[in-house]
């Protein structure tokens, strides 16, 4: 017989409170929703966005086409401040203006990023990209010192040597006609970030079948995809019906390749530390990780493995892909446009004239309208395309009402074609970054790197990087793009990337091409 309590018996019992249990959750559930819901009514959005559903039916499953879905929406709503897309019941608050924007990226109430990047956790852990409150100020804190300008021009003796290795595999391509660069670029810039990440040569450029390179882009599509999905958003469903098997696959390899350098690092710092103490021999290089694992913080405490790896992992993701597709879409812009070409091997032939000789911290100080390339080049392509912040609290959107926990989106690649700031925003014009044309431009109508508290750590390294990388190929060759701009077809996952890759010829440039 059950055992009687209070005249229920106890499986009776269990399943009452059971039953309330559920019913208050989806009371909570329900009302929460209802309110997000109402307050964003009289926020302009789709057609087609049904209760519950929201417009979760209407994207595209394909990378390429559900991008270029959101560049759709973005035109239909141009003349509005904002708009609201539902993927479920979550609402997602699309901004692509200067003022909408700004009140979100300066406001630290709203510095928590999304829930879509809680997919990013198994991977990169909560670092500095996903993590948030007291440890993102901390972290943040802790790190910024090993960012610093004098440690960075450490870098540059790498940066020129991976380089010196990209333009010798580039030569064999030269005068044989069209070729696709991107994946020459992106290897380069993964043995760069390789050496000065963790201080450790894996030779991408001479291994182009690098699994792990394979994997960082595995695991861009698998999250990607799951973000764009929201039946495979709970775990049980993506293990069972979806690619969890994969993902976690991936997860193993990438974090047992940083997991190991890590841990012969450490191992060997005490090497380290007597070696760059001692006055015989070469100097040793720093790693990024070098001076993670002697950082500390106010109460002296050192970072665990644990916390390196979230760093590491986040640097090389972060640094290597970011800074691949902007140097490839740069290449194909210069291949394009002949005149800024010539301008580029202008500027280079006067800083360096017709040596061979690395780049150094003056000449990056000199290549001033390379840097307005570069910036134009992700003004129209922005590496990172649209990123998000979680609404910390009610607030007002130019005059619109938007409820604490919606999704804030911030379409960079749509903002950066603001025709108020950027006339005939689809044309590739470096001197718009000229100081002399960028007088009156508000800051937050370009954000390559963010901004606000949550701006981009490495802005200063991509910078310098995509110098040296461009200029060492530019002094060497003549660009010639083989596609149009419409052959291009921008992939927006996590990076924006060429669905079909950059496409190129390359003509050695002949001594007597550098005078003026």
């Amino acid at each position: 017989m059950a055992v009687l309590l209070g005249g229920y018996s106890t499986p009776l019992l269990g399943i009452s409170i059971f039953i309330a249990a559920l019913t208050y959750i989806t009371y909570k559930l329900l009302s929460s929703y209802l309110h997000k819901w109402f307050m964003l009514k009289p926020v302009p959005q789709a057609e087609g966005t049904y209760p519950f559903i929201g417009n979760a039916l209407q994207f595209k499953t394909n990378a390429g086409d559900f991008f270029h879905q959101i560049e759709d929406f973005t035109r239909e709503f141009r003349d509005a401040p904002l708009f609201t897309l539902w993927v479920g019941p979550v609402p997602f608050v699309v901004l692509f203006h200067a003022e909408t924007v700004e009140t979100i990226v300066t406001n630290a109430v709203h510095m928590e990023k999304s829930m879509s990047y809680n997919f990013l956790h198994p991977w990169l852990g909560t670092g500095l990209l996903t993590s948030t409150g007291s440890k993102w100020r901390q972290r943040r804190k802790m790190l910024t010192p090993t960012f610093h300008f004098s440690i960075l021009t450490d870098f540059l003796e790498v940066m020129n040597e991976q380089s010196e290795i990209l333009v010798e595999k580039l030569e064999k391509q030269a005068g044989k006609g069209p070729f696709d660069c991107f994946s020459y670029i992106t290897l380069c810039a993964l043995d760069i970030i390789c050496e000065t990440a963790m201080g450790k040569k894996i030779y991408a450029q001479s291994n182009s079948d690098s699994e792990y390179v394979k994997c960082v882009y595995k695991m861009s599509d698998i999250i990607s995809h799951r973000q764009r999905t929201p039946w495979f958003w709970p775990d049980f469903v993506y293990y069972f019906f979806g690619t969890g098997r994969e993902h976690d696959k991936t997860l193993k390899i990438l974090h047992s390749f940083t997991y190991k350098v890590i841990h012969e690092r450490a191992e060997n710092i005490s090497n380290t530390e007597s070696d760059s103490d001692s006055d015989a021999g070469p100097k040793k290089r720093r790693a990024f990780l070098d001076m993670l694992l002697k950082t500390t913080d106010e109460d002296g405490n050192g970072m665990s493995h644990q916390d390196i790896q979230e760093e590491v992992d986040t640097f090389m993701f972060r640094g290597h892909d970011t800074t691949a597709a902007s140097m490839n879409w740069a290449i194909h812009l210069l291949g394009s446009h002949p005149e800024v070409h010539r301008k580029v091997q202008q500027e280079l032939q006067e800083v360096f004239g017709e040596s061979d000789r690395p780049v150094n911290t003056d000449d990056l100080k000199k290549l001033k309208y390379l840097e307005c390339v570069i910036k134009e080049s992700l003004r129209l392509y922005p590496s990172v395309p649209f990123f998000a912040r979680n609404i910390g609290e009610d607030c007002r959107i130019n005059g619109f009402k938007v409820p604490k926990d919606a999704t804030a989106v911030i379409i960079t690649y749509a903002l950066h074609r603001d025709t108020r700031y950027f006339p005939d925003p689809e044309e590739f014009r470096p001197e718009r970054f000229l100081p002399e044309n960028s007088v009156g431009r508000p800051p937050y109508a370009y954000l390559p790197f963010s901004a606000g508290l949550r701006n981009c750590i490495g802005q200063r390294f991509a910078l310098m990087e995509e110098k040296v990388v461009l200029a060492s190929i530019l002094r060497k060759f003549n660009i010639e793009a083989c596609q149009k701009r419409e052959e291009l077809r921008p992939v927006g996952e996590l990076i924006l990337r060429p669905e079909k890759g950059i496409w190129i010829k390359l003509e050695k440039r002949k001594p007597q091409t550098l005078s003026n």
